[in-house]
């Protein structure tokens, strides 16, 4: 499945369907291709999707940061006159919609976290991959999925190729550092929007400890599990994703 992608101003994204927008927010390591399954769904569902490319590799070092790429999220709801977006975010894309939630209340109608990073950022460190080997970057990136076949030679070789870049690698090492410091514990217990958790419940990067953490301090979440599921649920089983989001979305918002 592939969608074009627009380019305007500094900012790069799919923008599919019309009605009630809704953010999609990669992860670190992820990328745009994820969520085709959710933006195929959602767009025919009477939906707007928008999937912005984070620019990860793109901002100045000083800069790559969470709080930075919450800001370029911010900025590109601006540039498209969005008023009340719902934000689907797995791992760091979770991350960043946390800390939007945070800073811009007033913009945000509901949020939707899927392997979200926020609480446990000390635990996940272990998990971004590191320079290595071969095998041991295709050993880290099966250990991402339930079923190891998620891994596919065409996924080991990106990844591979990324984390042995050394500008690339810098930037990963700074955006995992900061996602420390933006450790979302204390504030989300004054979120009161909204909000699905959608967790596998093999998921090894953000385990389930860390889903049933999420909904014990958030006021107004329900959590929902995929089984025999790993980190990035709407990639690895996109039909129960769907489902549990499409039950969710009908049930807070229609």
């Amino acid at each position: 499945m592939f969608f074009k992608k627009k380019k305007e101003e500094n900012f790069k994204f799919i923008d599919k369907g019309e009605g009630q927008p809704i953010i999609l927010l990669h992860g670190l390591m992820g990328g745009l291709s994820n969520f085709d399954a959710v933006i195929e769904n959602l767009s025919k569902d009477g939906y707007r999707v928008i999937a912005p490319e984070l620019p990860i590799y793109n901002l100045p070092l000083l800069k790559t940061n969470v709080k930075n790429l919450t800001n370029h999220v911010n900025d590109l709801i601006d540039y498209l006159n969005l008023e009340n977006v719902v934000i689907v975010g797995n791992s760091l894309g979770g991350h960043i919609a946390l800390l939007f939630a945070k800073n811009h209340p007033e913009k945000i109608r509901g949020m939707v976290l899927t392997g979200s990073s926020g609480l446990y950022e000390n635990s996940m460190g272990d998990t971004y991959p590191k320079r290595g080997d071969y095998d041991y970057i295709k050993t880290k990136t099966e250990e991402v999925f339930y079923d190891p076949k998620m891994a596919t030679k065409e996924l080991v070789d990106e990844i591979y190729d990324t984390v042995n870049d050394r500008n690339k690698a810098i930037r990963i090492l700074s955006i995992a550092k900061s996602a420390i410091r933006h450790n979302m514990a204390k504030d989300i217990t004054k979120m009161n929007l909204p909000t699905c958790l959608i967790w596998g419940d093999s998921d090894t990067v953000t385990p389930p400890e860390v889903a049933k953490e999420f909904d014990k301090l958030m006021p107004n979440s329900e959590l929902h599990w995929v089984e025999k599921c790993g980190h990035s649920a709407m990639q690895e089983r996109p039909e129960e994703f769907n489902r549990i989001l499409d039950a969710w979305m009908n049930k807070t918002f229609k």
